[in-house]
């Protein structure tokens, strides 16, 4: 079986540290400990042998206790972290956590965009400044926004071509309220970065767009089909989106669901989706 990358997961504890997001009862599946053992239980068995963990926090002390587990595991080769973008000293903050354990498994950063009241948050002169530190330390940068932040993410991407972005979720589609694919906001932005050769985008978190509770691949079929067309196989890929995705379906049945949706493709262009993409675009080393 070809190894396989799981791009986009979490790893969290909630008797350690509170993860404010997690605001009502409808989070109450996401409480616990997700860690590495549980993941590599679920992934090993798809084939699986490469992940990259995501920040779920805006707190610099997670992304160091990402970077120490990833320090050392055989599965997760790489880390997306947090640092504020608007400080006057991100390029010091990165360093930091690169002179830490693990640092050199730091691969990219990521802020929680989508809640940010402000639809132009990423055009805002001091998250502009992080955004190019981080393009200049060498690391990605992963956009995770909704539709109506869409217009100000196509606007960065193409004033700072020196930075890679990868777009979380496909911009989180709503799916559940059967969005158009083809137009409207949703399809309007994601062609604006597709457009820019300096982004890549997952097939992640789309499960819990649609509903949780009768979703079938065909439902996610269009949205995963435009991103395609859009982006090809060559810049797009898997992500499992684990724990979160636990809200509408198993890590089995995401793995299940990706390979369904991709079944039309080449050998070729399945194995870019599954594990070439992220393995060049963050760098991933054994």
């Amino acid at each position: 079986m070809t190894i396989r990358v799981d791009a986009h997961h979490h790893l969290w504890d909630t008797g350690r540290r509170e993860h404010a997001w997690m605001d009502g009862p409808w989070a109450d599946p996401l409480r616990g400990r997700f860690d590495e053992a549980a993941l590599a239980a679920l992934a090993g068995p798809h084939g699986i042998g490469a992940s990259v963990v995501v920040q779920s926090l805006a707190d610099e002390a997670e992304t160091g206790e990402l970077l120490a587990v990833a320090a050392g595991s055989g599965l997760v080769r790489g880390v997306v972290g947090w640092v504020d973008l608007t400080a006057p000293d991100v390029a010091d903050a990165l360093a930091g956590l690169r002179e830490g354990p693990g640092g050199e498994r730091l691969l990219g950063v990521r802020h929680l965009v989508q809640d940010e009241a402000d639809p132009e948050w990423l055009l805002r002169p001091d998250v502009r400044h992080g955004l190019a530190a981080v393009g200049r330390a060498g690391l990605v940068y992963d956009l995770l926004v909704r539709p109506a932040q869409l217009p100000a993410a196509v606007r960065v991407v193409r004033e700072l071509p020196g930075v890679a972005f990868v777009l979380d979720h496909l911009a989180k589609p709503d799916i559940a309220g059967r969005a158009d694919p083809g137009s409207g906001a949703w399809a309007r932005g994601l062609a604006g970065l597709a457009a820019a050769p300096n982004v890549a985008a997952k097939l992640s978190g789309l499960v819990t767009e649609a509903d949780p509770r009768a979703w079938t691949p065909a439902d996610l079929a269009p949205y995963a089909y435009r991103a395609l067309e859009l982006f090809g196989p060559d810049r797009l890929m898997f992500g499992s989106d684990w724990p979160v995705c636990t809200l509408a379906a198993s890590y089995g049945e995401v793995v299940a669901a990706a390979d369904e949706l991709l079944a039309a493709l080449s050998g070729a262009e399945r194995a870019e989706v599954l594990a070439g993409t992220a393995t060049r675009w963050y760098g991933l080393t054994s």
